[in-house]
């Protein structure tokens, strides 16, 4: 039974109302004695020409108590329903148990295919944790869509071309040599960048330096390309260890350099169009009219530039993958870019650009110093940050659990959520400050507290080795069962709004509240303490509990270890 929908069926009767409008509008009381669902009145009041409050008392009074409702009270311009507990919690646990892991696995989707632009570093910088929102918002966007029945495809758009490349280069010649570079890997190339950088304030002809190479990769120059793919492999094999550890994989890796032979045939189509005119030298999209500065898209020395890589790259996506819908998953430094590409596409007659391409951008990661910037050195190296987490994570578990087996491979798993969970926890638009103590903490809203709600969970089931399929869930009543059997309910609810909204968050916060209230439970009811059908019964509700858990945390790319 749908519970919410078959109150809204019997407010939508005696409203005469829509009843997907009446599903729309119905709440979750925020105090369970105010209900366990409730309509507010406020939108009737214009159409029947009465208050919110009378409109409830009336419909109070023309309503039939279902059997499945304890009672329909008036609280104000609200209409609460009370449902009875002994068919609520077997209701809904039953399905949970019978759908296992697709609890809350929906259609939505239809089969059609969401593109999901996110991660992609630039190559020759180390992936430090300034990459890290954009590859877990992401990846759990992916995962989420793929859950409610669309077709995800990943790619990586590395920074693999462009003057940055001439910037190496040209560090490369000056102040590196082949050895340190096969020695140092990635963090030499990083040096060399800040090295660059620093030298550049005192001498401005680097800059031309800089340019000069990368016009030489542009004509293709041999010894550039070479460099080019030398340091791009290095970057690849650096980034492909961080990529394994957070169990990521990408459907393409077309970086920018892929686009280089096919801008020509779009910049050719926006002149043909009108939409694009000559400017100064420069080729622009006057966007004044949509309240945005032009977008330039051929540079007055012929040059290209991100908004024209960035346009190719919208129309061969179209193409090549017949999207519903792509989404952009950047910083919301990138909102006005994105906004001018958009538009361009659209102007060029492609209306499809208006409802499907989308920008997800999201606040900094900071450091407790302040804002990171690769140019200065100020970064968290993504490998020294694994790093100390693991082994922050194996002194807390051998305090904690001495005995554990697979001690490394747990310490990994909870890392790994923990520096997930820590960025996801909150809307992704606000900055996420960096901080050991509070991401690494078994305690308070954090991915390790959840977690280590999933090996409870397990630890029980495993000391019980007790048969519960046939338990009599109408057994569970107390505040506690029923606090938590609602909370796991609204699991395929959370699941569909996070993909509504492109919020992962709405994940985080329903597992931390699954968790929580998981732990008052058993803190409240003795579970291996008391026996019989009773325990069964239980026994049964942490199950579900497991499962759930473990389905949302997937979700957001965190694996539920057994145990902790």
């Amino acid at each position: 039974m749908d519970f919410k929908h078959e109150i809204a069926k019997i407010v939508a009767q005696a409203a005469n109302m829509d009843i997907d409008e009446v599903v729309a509008n119905i709440e979750t009381p925020p105090d369970p004695n105010l209900g366990d669902f409730s309509f507010p009145c406020f939108k009737l009041a214009k159409a029947m020409k009465k208050a919110p409050q009378v409109i409830a008392a009336e419909l109070k009074s023309d309503i039939a108590t279902p059997s499945f409702v304890q009672s329909v009270e008036q609280t104000g311009p609200y209409l609460n329903f009370f449902v009875k507990r002994d068919i609520y919690i077997p209701e809904v646990l039953s399905k949970i148990s019978s759908q296992g892991e697709d609890f809350g696995r929906a259609t939505i989707g239809n089969g059609g295919c969401i593109v999901i632009d996110y991660s992609h570093p630039n190559m020759a910088k180390p992936f430090h944790v300034g990459h890290l929102r954009s590859t877990v918002i992401g990846h759990a966007l992916y995962n989420i869509f793929n859950f409610l029945g669309y077709r995800s495809f990943s790619i990586n758009y590395l920074g693999d071309w462009g003057t940055q490349f001439g910037k190496v280069i040209a560090a490369y010649e000056n102040w590196g040599n082949e050895a340190e570079v096969h020695e140092g890997g990635i963090r030499e190339l990083n040096r060399l960048y800040v090295k660059f950088h620093e030298e550049v304030e005192v001498n401005k002809e680097l800059d031309d330096e800089a340019r000069a190479w990368h016009k030489k990769m542009e004509q293709g120059d041999e010894y550039a390309m070479k460099l080019w793919q030398w340091f791009k492999d290095i970057s690849m094999e650096e980034y492909a260890k961080i990529y394994e550890l957070f169990g990521i994989e990408f459907d393409s890796y077309q970086g920018e350099s892929y686009y280089n032979d096919k801008m020509q045939p779009v910049v050719e189509e926006l002149k043909q169009s009108g939409v694009m005119k000559e400017d100064q030298g420069a080729w622009i999209v006057d966007l004044e009219e949509y309240k945005m500065p032009p977008c330039i898209v051929l540079r007055s020395d012929g040059g290209t530039l991100y908004a024209t890589r960035d346009i190719t790259s919208v129309l061969h996506r179209k193409e090549e993958y017949n999207f519903v819908q792509a989404l952009y998953v950047t910083s919301h430094e990138q909102t006005l870019h994105f906004a001018q590409v958009f538009k361009v596409v659209e102007l060029m007659g492609y209306d499809w650009a208006a409802d499907q391409l989308l920008h997800v951008p999201f606040g900094y990661m900071n450091l407790p110093e302040g804002k990171m910037s690769t140019r200065k050195g100020k970064v968290l190296l993504m490998e020294d940050l694994l790093e100390q987490t693991f082994e922050k994570i194996g002194e807390i578990i051998e305090q904690k659990n001495p005995n554990i087996e697979s001690k490394e491979k747990v310490a990994k798993q909870v890392g790994i959520g923990a520096i997930i969970f820590n960025d996801l926890y909150n809307s992704r638009i606000k900055d996420v400050e960096f901080s050991w103590e509070r991401m690494l903490s078994f305690e308070g809203e954090t991915g390790p507290y959840v977690q280590y709600t999933h090996a409870r969970c397990s630890s029980v089931l495993a000391k019980a080795q007790t048969d519960f399929a046939d338990a009599d869930l109408s057994l569970l009543t107390t505040d506690e069962e029923f606090a938590l059997a609602k909370i796991l309910n609204s699991f395929p609810e959370k699941a569909a709004e996070a993909a509504q909204k492109y919020e992962p968050y709405i994940i985080s916060r329903f597992v931390m509240q699954a968790a929580q209230a998981f732990n008052k439970f058993y803190h409240e009811n003795p579970i291996l303490k008391v026996d019989g059908d009773l325990q069964k019964a239980r026994l049964y509700l942490v199950h579900c509990t497991k499962t759930v858990i473990a389905t949302a945390l997937g979700l957001l790319g965190i694996s539920s270890p057994q145990e902790m």
